[in-house]
């Protein structure tokens, strides 16, 4: 193994475009969650809005375009899900199921005319004097605006969830939805806001893999991203500051591993691929270790149906 081979400068910067589209989908599976919802369609939102975004990039030629085409497809997609889950009352766990085999489908549909064709540019922020740093510059302030979008949201969301009116309400109809409609709040309406913005996230997630990290479509190229997303959600306790942590421990090793192939690292391509799924896997078996600690940071009623006659 040749470890010169490995550019550790570009490492670090791609470690930041491989971790986004996982930033922005966990993100938003974030807040659905803490509404109480739990949507395991977020594999299915990515891919919808992957070929949603790639599509009308392609069309108009604008990757601005894309980007506000895969957050309407995904909120689109997400609000199938919202209406037969609030409204119907179907089971969530086999509703969100569902949802991720109608997305892998439905978007291996709407790509078969876009296979092979390259996207518009999306350009990448030059910001003075910062991007001019040596070494820091290359790997903090020479990425596209969606890298540092992601990263604003979460401090958005953050501040939204802890320090403003509508962040407690949220929060009170994860917790006990009985005693938040009691209080006279709108549940349902406040639940299918918070999925149509999850969903917003996670297609624009999609859109970011199409457009910017793989610059093309490829059926099935999210690869599991969304179940990823999932995960981030339970290692970072439903805090939207960890989320980033998690994220970028995902793309971190899966740039590593892409890395270390480069450098013929003797050890089967296989294994190397796999690593990412296992170090996430096992960092969640870490987490959950302390059962009483999960059990108290996850939103009360998660998961749970609500009905305004209960």
């Amino acid at each position: 193994m040749d470890l010169s081979a490995i550019n550790w400068l570009l490492l670090l910067a791609s470690l930041m475009v491989a971790s986004t589209p996982i930033l922005l989908a966990a993100l938003g599976e974030l807040v659905v969650e803490k509404a109480g919802v739990l949507n395991l369609g977020v594999e299915g939102m990515m891919i919808t809005g992957a070929i949603c975004g790639f599509a009308i990039a392609v069309e108009t030629q604008s990757p601005v375009m894309g980007f506000f085409a895969a957050a309407l497809g995904g909120a689109v997609l997400s609000l199938i899900f919202g209406i037969l889950t609030q409204v119907l009352l179907s089971n969530q766990v086999a509703t969100g199921l569902a949802l991720t085999l109608f997305g892998l489908g439905l978007s291996s549909l709407l790509g078969q005319g876009y296979i092979g064709i390259k996207p518009p540019l999306t350009a990448k922020l030059h910001i003075p004097y910062l991007s001019d740093i040596p070494y820091l510059g290359q790997i903090l302030f020479r990425h596209d605006p969606l890298v540092y979008f992601s990263l604003i949201l979460v401090l958005v969301v953050w501040l939204v969830l802890k320090f403003t009116r509508a962040g407690l309400v949220l929060r009170a109809v994860g917790e006990n939805h009985d005693a938040a409609h009691a209080l006279g709040f709108k549940v349902v309406r406040i639940r299918l806001a918070a999925i149509a913005f999850g969903g917003a996230c996670a297609g624009l997630g999609g859109a970011y893999l199409s457009l910017i990290r793989v610059p093309q479509w490829t059926e099935g190229m999210t690869a599991g991203a969304g179940w990823i997303a999932l995960a981030i959600v339970v290692f970072a306790s439903w805090k939207p500051g960890r989320v980033i942590l998690g994220a970028y421990l995902f793309g971190g090793v899966t740039v590593l591993q892409l890395n270390l192939q480069a450098a013929g690292l003797a050890i089967p391509v296989e294994y190397l691929s796999m690593s990412p799924y296992l170090i996430t896997i096992l960092v969640l078996v870490i987490m959950s270790a302390d059962r009483s600690r999960a059990a108290l940071n996850a939103p009360g009623c998660l998961g749970r149906s609500f009905h305004a006659s209960s």
